[in-house]
Order: C-alpha cells, then sequence, then structure tokens
C-alpha cells in the first residue's frame, strides 16, 4: 500500500508530526516524563486547579528527572486564573550570598562549584503560587514525589543517558556520590532508583511549610555545603510576583518574565522577525533560518550587556522591547550575509524542565524550575537528597558588568516561561527548555504556529536550529542544500546532537471547547488530557 502523498510513512491526516496532538476537553498536563504528568493530571481530576497541579509536577519532576530539577534550583512562572487574562509572573530565583564578592573570589577566571551556589528560590516559589492560588492541601500535592522517592521509579532512557553524561561531575563529591551514583554508576534505563533522603525532606515541607527549607536542619545543611551562604540568607529569601514583559506579535500579545531572565531577549527576537514574511520565505529554508539567526544574534548582544537584577542595575526593558527599537536594529541585517560578533544596541546573558497545565475552567500556568547544569553544582546537602544547583554561573566577574556577582544579588538567568494572549485571553502556555536554546526557541516555535500554521505538537517537534556565539547548529533533519546555502552566507555549521532543547505547550481553542497538547519527543514526556 503507497503512503500517502506528502506524508511519507506517516499515517494519512498526520500534520507534520510524528505524534499526533493530545486533545481534550476538561483539563491538560504536558510535561517531560510521563510519571509527573500522570501525577498532575490526578490532581485535577481529583478538584485542584492548574496551580495545585503544577506543583505536583515540579515536585515529581525534582524525583524522577533530577538530572534537571530540584529544589535544590530555582523557579518561574507565568499564572492566569480565574478568569484574569493578562498573566502575573512568579520569580522564583535565589541571590547570591551574602559572602560572595569579585574579592572573595579573587583571581580566578571562575567560580568553584560551591561558590556557584546561590539561594535555592524554588520552594519559595511553590509556596507562593499555592498561597495565592492553591486550592488543595500542600501536603497533598506532595504525595506523589514522596512515594516516588520512597519507593523509586524506573528510571526513563533519556533521563538515563544524561545521567550517565553527568557521572563523573558527581564523582567528585562524597554526598552526590551516595545519593545519585548509589552502585558507583548512573543507574541504566529501566532500572528502579530511590531517593528516600529526599522524601524526608518533602516530608519536612509538607509538615512544616516553606520555614521547613529555609530555616532548621535543611537550611544548616545547604549552608554546610559550603561556599557564600549563610542561614541568613535563607531565612530572609522569599520569592517575588513580578509584571511580566510583553509585546505583539502579528497582532497576539505574547508574555515573558521581566529580567533577571531573558524573557526580553525573546520579545526582541519576535519584533525583529515580525517585519519579514516568513511564510513567503518558506519553513527552515536559507533564508528563513539566516533572519532569524542573524536577528537572535542582535538581542543576544543586547542580552549580555544588559540584562541583570532589576533591584541592582537599571535594565532597560522599555526600550529593549519597543517596535522602535527593533526597527533601527532590523536595519542590521544583512540579507545575504551573516554577521560576526555583535555589538550591542545603543539605549537612553543549561539543564531545565519546563512544563505547562491549562485546567477546566481555563487557568492556566507556565512553569519552569532549573538546577542549571546538569546535577548543578554536583554537591548535595548532606542528608537532605536534594543537589544544589550553579546559578552563581550566571554572574559577570567583570566589576564593571551590571551583571557583575554581588551580595544578595540574583544573578543574569536563562529560564524563561512564556504565555500567549489572543483577543485578551490565554490562547498558548509553552516553553522551550534549554539555556541559550530559549529565547530563539521561543521564537521558533511562534513562527512554527503563527506563521506556518502548525498545530501544538508539529510546532515543537520542527526541526530547530540553535546560534551560538560564532556557530551554528542544524538538527540532522535538515537537508543538505540548506546547509551549503547557510554556509556560502558565511554561517559556520557545526554538527552536535544535544541542545536544542525540549518543548511543551497547550493551545487553548475557545472557539470549539478544546485544550490541544504538544510534548516534544526530544524528551521522555508527554500531554495528557481528561
Amino acid at each position: 500500500m503507497n503512503a500517502p502523498s506528502g506524508h511519507g510513512d506517516r499515517p494519512a491526516g498526520r500534520a507534520g508530526g510524528a505524534r499526533s496532538p493530545v486533545l481534550a476537553s476538561n483539563g491538560m498536563v504536558a510535561t517531560s516524563q510521563p510519571l509527573a504528568s500522570a501525577a498532575a493530571l490526578r490532581v485535577l481530576e481529583d478538584g485542584g486547579n492548574a496551580a495545585d497541579a503544577a506543583i505536583t509536577a515540579a515536585a515529581v519532576l525534582n524525583v524522577v528527572e533530577p538530572t534537571m530539577t530540584g529544589i535544590g534550583g530555582d523557579m518561574f512562572a507565568l499564572v492566569s486564573i480565574d478568569g484574569h487574562g493578562r498573566p502575573v509572573g512568579l520569580n522564583g530565583s535565589g541571590w547570591a550570598g551574602s559572602r560572595a564578592s569579585l574579592d572573595a573570589v579573587g583571581f580566578r577566571s571562575v567560580l568553584s562549584r560551591v561558590q556557584t551556589v546561590t539561594v535555592p528560590g524554588a520552594v519559595s516559589g511553590w509556596f507562593q503560587l499555592h498561597a495565592r492560588f492553591g486550592t488543595l492541601p500542600f501536603a497533598r500535592l506532595l504525595e506523589p514525589a514522596i512515594h516516588y522517592a520512597d519507593d523509586g521509579f524506573p528510571v526513563s532512557e533519556i533521563v538515563a543517558g544524561q545521567w550517565r553524561d553527568a557521572e563523573e561531575h558527581l564523582r567528585n563529591e562524597g554526598n552526590a556520590v551516595a545519593t545519585f551514583l548509589p552502585d558507583g554508576r548512573a543507574p541504566n534505563h529501566g532500572e528502579v532508583f530511590r531517593n528516600p533522603d529526599l522524601a524526608s525532606s518533602f516530608r519536612q515541607l509538607a509538615e512544616g511549610g516553606a520555614d521547613a527549607f529555609y530555616r532548621g536542619p535543611i537550611a544548616e545543611a545547604i549552608v554546610t555545603a559550603g561556599g557564600f551562604l549563610t542561614a541568613a540568607d535563607l531565612a530572609e529569601f522569599e520569592a517575588e510576583w513580578v509584571e511580566p514583559v510583553s509585546t505583539t506579535y502579528r497582532g497576539y500579545e505574547v508574555f515573558e518574565m521581566p529580567p533577571n531572565t531573558q524573557g526580553v531577549t525573546a520579545l526582541q527576537i519576535l519584533n525583529l522577525i515580525e517585519g519579514y514574511d516568513l511564510a513567503a520565505m518558506g519553513h527552515n529554508s536559507v533564508e528563513y533560518v539566516h533572519t532569524l539567526v542573524e536577528a537572535t544574534k542582535l538581542a543576544f548582544a543586547d542580552r549580555a550587556a544588559y540584562i541583570a537584577d532589576h533591584g541592582h542595575a537599571r535594565v532597560p526593558t522599555g526600550r529593549l522591547t519597543s517596535k522602535d527599537y527593533a526597527r533601527t536594529r532590523r536595519g542590521a541585517i544583512d540579507p545575504d550575509r551573516s554577521a560576526g560578533t555583535r555589538s550591542p544596541g545603543q539605549l537612553a546573558a543549561g539543564d531545565t524542565v519546563y512544563f505547562t497545565i491549562v485546567d477546566a475552567k481555563r487557568n492556566a500556568v507556565s512553569f519552569i524550575n532549573s538546577l542549571f547544569g546538569s546535577f548543578g553544582a554536583g554537591v548535595v546537602a548532606p542528608g537532605t537528597g536534594i543537589c544544589l544547583h550553579n546559578r552563581g554561573d550566571g554572574f559577570s566577574l567583570d566589576p564593571h558588568h551590571p551583571n557583575h556577582m554581588a551580595p544578595r544579588k540574583r544573578p543574569a538567568h536563562t529560564l524563561i516561561p512564556a504565555m500567549v494572549l489572543r483577543d485578551g485571553k490565554p490562547w498558548l502556555s509553552f516553553g522551550v527548555m534549554g539555556g541559550d536554546m530559549q529565547a530563539q526557541g521561543h521564537a521558533q516555535v511562534l513562527a512554527n504556529l503563527i506563521d506556518f500554521g502548525m498545530n501544538a505538537q508539529a510546532a515543537g517537534e520542527a526541526p530547530r536550529f540553535r546560534h551560538d556565539p560564532g556557530t551554528l547548529a542544524l538538527e540532522s533533519a535538515f537537508p543538505a542544500e540548506v546547509r551549503r546555502g547557510l554556509a556560502a552566507k558565511g554561517h559556520r555549521l557545526v554538527d552536535v546532537s544535544q541542545g536544542f532543547g525540549g518543548y511543551q505547550g497547550i493551545v487553548i481553542d475557545r472557539g470549539r471547547g478544546v485544550l490541544i497538547g504538544g510534548s516534544d519527543p526530544r524528551k521522555d514526556g508527554c500531554a495528557l488530557g481528561y
């Protein structure tokens, strides 16, 4: 039997993705690990809302995807609840310790692993989210994570490979070896892994709230692990509710997190590419890829120069996200030639899990939680099962840079959940993991959806490209003629098998009353609905 024309060996009607989008009418969850998706969906089915289910998903991911995320790291969220269209932002990123300073680093060009540990902000963010929007008891939301940490879970395929790649990183610290290499090696695909110390830490959170993490034995263990942190640094920290930044893209309102994140960078890229007829160029054509890469270079130059903790530096957010500024910068893009190093504009900088949840009332949560590097700093707070992040690597060691390291200062962040409104109501909740891939990934996914009409699954599956300073990586599906065309324009192509991020997204089709979910096959996860 011949395959339908245009679809190769895919079933008839399959519109561009290896998977079909997931459809449901009541609620939907899209995460990077099926156990987390299932646990969060059960919360929705039990009467919890999107905020409740987000906490469950984040906690389970801490257990089943420990390479990427955990309560030893940071989180950000965009939240639209109770019919309010415009989302609110939650910044759960921690600050540097009181002992952090450039003098303490001395003449070193990089920080040691313990010096990269900043206050883990995720737990405060979880409790802030629950206090403002949650409906079910917090202890109920942690039950699945406690179960998997205590009784164990079979390690999924992609996570097993990432764990294996991080073995040497973990071997440098005794508590990390005892916790994550219990047999002297990373667990294989399908092997059952347990983290009873983490289960105990979660029980303490369930019983004692945020204070159980930021004060008392867990806090003492984090400080004992070393670095610049003091007990007061943890005890006095709280996550912060913030106003998102936004722009429009072809009539859609796109919302991102403000600095200290690179949300403005994603908006800049969209503003720049809005001036081109991308659909006429053709999806992933030479002209299309060249245009997006050159726009990304301009936005990245501004990111490197200006993004910092808004409480410690004047970040020109309004100017960076303005349409006028985009028109000025767009003139620097040469359609025929790749630019080299870009300078910032003149005005008056990982490992992560992203997931999204929409409930029956169309409350939406776009949520990202991260340890930054694989297993973060590779340092485990003794007796807790908690791996501490290395987010301090996001600081500059240049004393003249607005993002230079200083006490009680948040580093620049790559983490950016996103939400898109149509006619004033949430239409899409989505994100793309992967450090520098995130802002350029947001632009690629939105162009797939809006300019090329792809569905929520195909938009995330489509082959991606990644610009890094001086290089351009293309996924293997890009044909040879596109590679030759980009090389002819001066792009230096490199072959890499990872780093293209992982997408999750949910489209809200209000006309039909349907939720449409997509989950990236670059991860182990799935979208589920009911």
